[in-house]
């Protein structure tokens, strides 16, 4: 199962890095080491991990209230918070870029 932990930090860091690079005008080869940053690739996969694990929790509750002995209630319980849990950091996310877009659309030129 995907989640939002799976995610290596460091190529984050990496492509944030990218990013400012080009945002101060120049290369991003020269920050990330000649590796190119598709940053709606990451968070396309980022959207992708947090619908998978929003659709397993549910899958798991659907499971436990049909009666499946294989599922536990703590099990489904621990699904939800973690796809609770890793919304919240999508919408924080999201947040953010809505700010950076803001700020960027505010600079003079």
């Amino acid at each position: 199962m995907n989640s939002i932990n799976s995610v290596d930090m460091t190529q984050l860091l990496n492509r944030l890095r990218a990013t400012a690079a080009v945002a101060e005008g120049r290369t991003p080869e020269a920050v990330d080491g000649g590796q190119r940053v598709d940053f709606a690739a990451m968070l396309k996969q980022s959207l992708d991990a947090v619908n998978e694990t929003q659709q397993s929790s549910n899958d798991m509750a659907a499971r436990i209230d049909s009666g499946d002995p294989q599922v536990s209630l703590e099990e489904v319980m621990m699904a939800r918070q973690k796809a609770s849990i890793s919304f919240q950091a999508m919408v924080q996310v999201r947040n953010k870029l809505v700010s950076a877009y803001q700020e960027v659309m505010a600079m003079q030129i």
